[in-house]
């Protein structure tokens, strides 16, 4: 009986330094992410408009405003300019791939 007693608080004990440390992480997280505003927060976008700007120098308009709509629904942002800057949007723009592991997001 002692030893379940003894292995139940060992696990309590595991979980609270688990939930201490991951808020740490994502307390750091939040600082680092946020530039300006939370995405989250931002009350709507305008995917069409912003996305066809992006892309009207594209080869493929058609098939980069597409990928580039599927992006700006998830991640609520679109970068700067016609091509690059893709890290003014953070990991979830520049890390979404394709089934073949190319990237998504134009």
């Amino acid at each position: 009986m002692a030893l379940r007693l003894l292995l139940v608080m060992a696990v309590l004990l595991f979980c609270m330094a688990t939930q201490v440390s991951s808020d740490s992480n994502i307390q750091d997280h939040e600082t680092q992410v946020v530039k300006g505003a939370n995405r989250r927060l931002l009350p709507y976008l305008n995917c069409d408009e912003l996305c066809n700007s992006r892309c009207r120098l594209h080869s493929r308009p058609n098939v980069c405003t597409r990928a580039c709509g599927t992006c700006c629904v998830r991640c609520k942002c679109v970068p700067p300019g016609t091509s690059g800057n893709r890290e003014a949007c953070g990991r979830c723009y520049t890390d979404m791939t394709t089934h073949g592991n190319r990237l998504k997001c134009p």
